[in-house]
């Protein structure tokens, strides 16, 4: 019998309606594309900003809940690819029990066709956690449910490598800010070289996202990235995948 809570039985709508956006995560040593990130966006395309404002803090799970299963449900009409994952963003303050609370998604990914190994749910450090223990639940519960698990925003938060130390995602995406313009900065080039190296000890996959410039993505393969996100690949497309840049045009030579 399924594990049940109480959060999970209201049923009451959102007062405002959203959809998604897909960006392309790609993998420039295999020239392929290797998922997309699933981002809100209100229903006309608006920002995400201009949906997370209507927020209150009653309404977390049920828009937590929302849109995941819009993610899911959206993905599995539009990927033709089987082999591509869908990265969700979650609030992991928004889960309660987190075997009870990711049954909807698991009823989405049924009714969408959609490979439950194929999904990685994302958090930020971003925001202090108040509770790091109930973070590390939701962690210890998603990867025995077989999905991967993936810290957004790496560098740019509160916990930094205790956080990595304790939780050990499958996946950590460094920050923009580490991104931008780093092959203009030594600094940042060694910070960056630095926790590639920690992860490939920790069999930890590296993403670099918020990529614009070639001159980025030739310093970042240096470091031994070889996955990728930004708007130097793709912007984001609006309940549709779009077009990625020609990976005929990248150098991927550096050995990663």
């Amino acid at each position: 019998m399924a594990v049940k809570c109480a959060g999970c039985a209201d049923g009451t709508e959102l007062p405002f309606q959203f959809k998604m956006a897909f960006q392309p995560i790609v993998n420039v040593v295999e020239h392929r594309v290797w998922g997309y990130e699933a981002l809100v966006r209100g229903p006309n395309g608006e920002s995400a900003h201009s949906v997370l404002s209507q927020l209150t803090d009653q309404q977390l799970y049920r828009f937590d809940q929302a849109a995941r299963v819009m993610a899911i449900e959206t993905a599995g009409a539009l990927f033709d690819d089987p082999e591509a994952r869908l990265s969700i963003n979650f609030l992991p303050n928004a889960v309660y029990e987190p075997r009870a609370c990711i049954q909807k998604s698991l009823e989405a990914a049924r009714r969408a066709s959609f490979p439950t190994s194929k999904l990685m749910f994302e958090f930020t450090e971003n925001e202090r956690m108040s509770d790091p223990a109930h973070i590390e639940n939701i962690v210890r519960a998603y990867k025995a449910f077989g999905f991967w698990t993936a810290l957004d925003d790496f560098g740019a938060g509160y916990a930094g490598l205790s956080l990595l130390a304790r939780l050990q995602p499958n996946l950590i995406k460094i920050d923009m800010e580490l991104v931008r313009d780093i092959q203009l900065s030594h600094p940042k080039q060694v910070i960056v070289s630095a926790v590639a190296a920690i992860a490939r000890e920790l069999d930890i996959t590296v993403l670099a996202e918020g990529v614009e410039s070639e001159a980025e993505l030739t310093s970042l393969r240096a470091a031994g990235i070889a996955l990728f996100q930004g708007y130097y690949f793709a912007k984001p497309g609006f309940m549709s995948l779009p077009q990625v840049r020609g990976f005929q045009q990248m150098d991927v030579s550096i050995a990663g």
